[in-house]
């Protein structure tokens, strides 16, 4: 059965080979599944770039010095010799930028886990697939399941310090961004949005955050505190220059994502005064969550959020790419910045 590979340098995420190669041959316990669709956001450009600190290229490995970016989607078992993963399962979570991949799929939780042996240390959230049959929701569940369950995390998390009054934004275009500052308005809390002056018009154009912001006027940012900043850009000069500007209304700094990921690598920026960013890791919270609420019950309350979000937001558009020409080219133009903040990029392999 012949499989692809789409593979990123880790050193250069500019650097792409598309791989081709044989199905291997299974071993007892392993599934061989098709990916069938899955999504690409900024989200997976931050998996990349913070790849070798937080483990994200250990969960589907390839040769040095290549790597296999992750993505959320859609994949269905079509070879096993897993006793509970049979033929023709479907399931949503975690998987490569690949035509096929090998998993030991086991009954575990509420669906199933991937128990291989490369993939025992790294964290459960990523290790769980959900079985997944047909629903015409599917292309928004792969784009937003992912994005909204880190902006809901996000908002729960905040919403603890009852005493917030404000939220900055980095990287405000930004799917994740976007669904943290829809949810947070929810609660009252005003919300500013940092972003490219290219991207400003459109994303006041949504509705989703009470003020917009240019990069380049960050250092005129003036907010009633207590306030946060959450930074989803990874750009350490934005970060410094909104800390300076928001002074002493800045009671918090969290970092959750590295969209700038060239900004990255430029030389000593300013540090940034005010209070340490700290950074926010989404499976700690779903953890917690999951003990406080139960499984069932976290669950049904982001079900319910991300429906009411995907009703609320029909600005929201679909772009569909097919095979790995298509994924290629999606694939850059989110690496590169030119993906616009209403397109969500579904990829087809099916």
């Amino acid at each position: 059965m012949p499989c692809w590979d789409l593979l990123v340098d880790k050193t250069d995420l500019r650097r792409t080979e598309l791989r081709e190669h044989e199905a291997p041959d299974l071993a007892p316990g392993e599934a061989l599944l098709a990916v069938e669709r899955f999504a690409m956001t900024a989200n997976n450009v931050t998996y990349g770039v913070i790849g070798e600190a937080f483990g994200y290229w250990k969960f589907f490995p390839a040769p040095a010095p290549f790597g296999r970016i992750p993505v959320w989607g859609f994949a269905r078992v079509v070879k096993s010799q897993a006793p509970d993963a049979l033929e023709g399962l479907r399931v949503f979570g975690y998987l490569p930028m690949s035509s096929h991949f090998v998993a030991r799929l086991t009954k575990g939780g509420e669906g199933f886990v991937d128990a291989s042996a490369h993939r025992a240390e790294l964290p459960p959230t990523y290790n769980a697939y959900a079985e997944a049959p047909a629903d015409p929701l599917d292309d928004h569940r792969a784009l937003l399941r992912p994005l909204f369950m880190t902006s809901f995390l996000l908002d729960d998390f905040l919403a603890e310090d009852a005493g917030l009054k404000a939220l900055v934004l980095s990287s405000a275009s930004s799917k994740t961004a976007m669904g943290l500052a829809w949810l947070a308005r929810r609660r009252g809390v005003r919300v500013v949005g940092l972003t490219s002056p290219a991207n400003q018009a459109r994303l006041e154009s949504f509705g989703l955050y009470d003020e917009v912001v240019p990069y380049g006027a960050a250092a005129d940012l003036r907010l009633e505190g207590p306030a946060a900043y959450v930074d989803f850009a990874g750009d350490r000069s934005v970060t410094a220059a909104a800390h300076k500007a928001l002074g002493g209304a800045l009671s918090r700094s969290l970092i959750v994502g590295g969209t700038h990921w060239e900004a990255r690598g430029e030389g000593q920026a300013e540090p940034a005064p005010g209070p340490q960013p700290v950074l926010f890791f989404a499976p700690d919270q779903i953890r917690k969550r999951a003990k406080d609420w139960g499984a069932a019950e976290l669950d049904r309350r982001f079900t319910e959020a991300l429906k009411a979000f995907v009703a609320a937001n029909a600005w929201l558009r679909l772009v569909h790419h097919q095979g790995p020409e298509g994924l290629s080219q999606a694939y850059s133009a989110v690496l590169e910045g030119r993906a616009a903040p209403d397109e969500g990029h579904i990829i087809r392999l099916d």
